[in-house]
């Protein structure tokens, strides 16, 4: 078996993919109406954007009765700082709660929680 990618859901598939676009700069590999993947530019996983009618945007952190997030990207950077301004001027919000010192939590513009961390 081979992980080929993660399928974010969105009620807009190509506004999201273009979010990650500007934030990783990957390239989209396949391009439907409501379907877009990005590939990583050196192989491996990549990144599929599904529109969901029924969308519903992931509460983070979760409250009692709130929608949950079922999943988020964790990316590592070199520099927090450069990547955080980065991260914002794509279009993510930075979440109001912050866990951990060297980890920024960020929201994409769908709600999906994405952390930027350095090691």
């Amino acid at each position: 078996m081979t992980l080929t990618g993660m399928v974010l859901d969105a009620p807009d598939a190509r506004e999201l993919a273009d979010f990650y676009h500007r934030l990783l700069g990957w390239s989209a590999t396949q391009e439907e109406p409501e379907w877009v993947t990005l590939g990583a530019p050196g192989g491996g996983a990549g990144l599929s954007f599904q529109t969901e009618k029924q969308y519903v945007r992931p509460v983070w952190p979760a409250g009692p009765g709130d929608p949950q997030m079922s999943a988020h990207l964790d990316i590592r950077v070199d520099d927090l700082e450069a990547a955080c301004a980065h991260a914002e001027q794509a279009g993510a919000t930075l979440a109001g709660f912050q866990p951990q010192e060297n980890v920024r939590v960020f929201l994409d513009p769908a709600g999906h929680p994405f952390c930027l961390y350095v090691d």
